[in-house]
């Protein structure tokens, strides 16, 4: 037998791709399964993107390999974006990294600054990912609580007492998944002030900004940021590509440099026509991210009412693409998400998986059309 690394000992099949195995085989043998538990934008993107992507495939340059650090008119769009939607200014050729996702982007920051035996402080609840890319490079996850009674944002004083030594990265999320609530501008100058107090890098991973929120944020808008903070952004959800598989990476030149190391060892650059459909999204008007949040809000209410029919409560002050609701007391969240499975054939997402954190709470995904949400409201309304 082959053995398997060790460092794969510790680290378990996301929760997510284990579930849709289940799903599936239940879809296989005839159940009508809804799915409410996945963030996969069911939109289309814009039409601009899709036509800037096929009339690509006539350039001569379009099937060779291409630059590790992007195209220059993507790279460009990208700084564009930041300076048009966040009053950020980014340059074009410094401070910037496209990337293949930004889930690429969390392997190639941790594989960058990670040594075996560091530690990084993971929110919980928070992205599985972070804790898993941390174990795969034999680092150690060091979990700091998020509690709805402080907005799901960290405790800076108790994470004051903890020891803090061998922490080389923070991982932060705002909008966070999966709670969908907002930072306050206190918390961007606190998490600052404490990455340069303790030499900790801090990434905040800003996929969320543009979904349900009046106001997108990013943290390098914010004083000294440059200094000590990477963020890591994403067409996914903003402009329905997550198969396109295009993120960004923004910084300062020192930190991208750096991490353009790992990542010009680990692809040969992204492929042209995705480039340039994804110049075409970052240069959509209002017009598209007001459309698209119509669509949200509405979809966002029938999922507040069928939260309301399974005795749930919820925030209404939250973005993302997910509503985040909490169970009636002393009811387990992966008991009653196998409940709704087995008896309403509807998939969510308990809570536990993004942390002991999501204990008591489920999370919705607002990836469905409004009839899918009807039918599940129906199925549990009918019994």
């Amino acid at each position: 037998m082959i053995e398997v690394a060790n460092r794969l000992q510790s680290v378990e099949e996301y929760y997510f791709s284990e579930k849709l195995k289940e799903v599936a085989f239940l879809k296989s043998q005839g159940k009508p399964i809804i799915n409410l538990g996945i963030g996969s934008p069911d939109l289309a993107p814009s039409s601009k993107a899709i036509t800037a992507l096929t009339q690509s495939l006539d350039n001569s340059e379009a099937h060779k390999y291409q630059s590790y650090q992007g195209l220059p008119e993507l790279r460009e769009a990208i700084s564009n974006f930041y300076k048009t939607q966040y009053n950020v200014s980014l340059s074009a050729k410094t401070e910037v990294i496209p990337l293949m996702g930004s889930k690429e982007g969390i392997m190639h920051i941790s594989m960058a600054f990670l040594n075996k035996g560091d530690k990084v402080l993971v929110p919980n609840p928070g992205y599985p990912t972070y804790t898993s890319v941390t174990k795969l490079l034999e680092a150690k996850p060091v979990f700091y609580d998020l509690t709805e009674e402080n907005n799901w944002e960290p405790d800076f004083i108790a994470l004051e007492k903890m020891d803090l030594k061998k922490v080389k990265i923070m991982w932060i999320n705002y909008p966070h998944m999966p709670t969908g609530a907002k930072a306050s501008n206190k918390f961007y100058d606190q998490v600052i002030a404490f990455g340069k107090r303790h030499n900790i890098l801090i990434v905040n991973d800003n996929p969320y900004s543009f979904i349900l929120n009046d106001k997108p944020i990013s943290i390098m808008r914010y004083r000294n940021a440059k200094d000590i903070c990477l963020e890591l952004n994403s067409l996914s959800k903003t402009f329905n590509m997550a198969g396109w598989r295009v993120g960004m990476l923004v910084g300062k030149n020192e930190f991208l440099n750096t991490v353009l190391k790992v990542k010009s060892n680990m692809d040969s650059g992204m492929f042209y026509g995705i480039q340039k459909g994804a110049v075409e999204a970052l240069n959509s008007t209002s017009f598209w991210f007001m459309s698209l949040n119509s669509v949200y809000k509405q979809r966002r209410k029938l999922v507040w009412k069928l939260a309301n029919f399974l005795n749930c409560t919820y925030d209404k002050d939250v973005s993302g693409l997910f509503v985040w609701a909490k169970l009636p007391p002393k009811i387990k969240a992966e008991e009653f998400t196998d409940m709704l499975l087995k008896k309403h054939s509807i998939f969510i997402a308990p809570g536990t998986v993004f942390g002991s954190k999501g204990e008591g709470y489920v999370r919705f995904s607002l990836c469905a059309p409004e009839t899918i949400i009807k039918q599940a409201i129906s199925r549990v309304v009918e019994g």
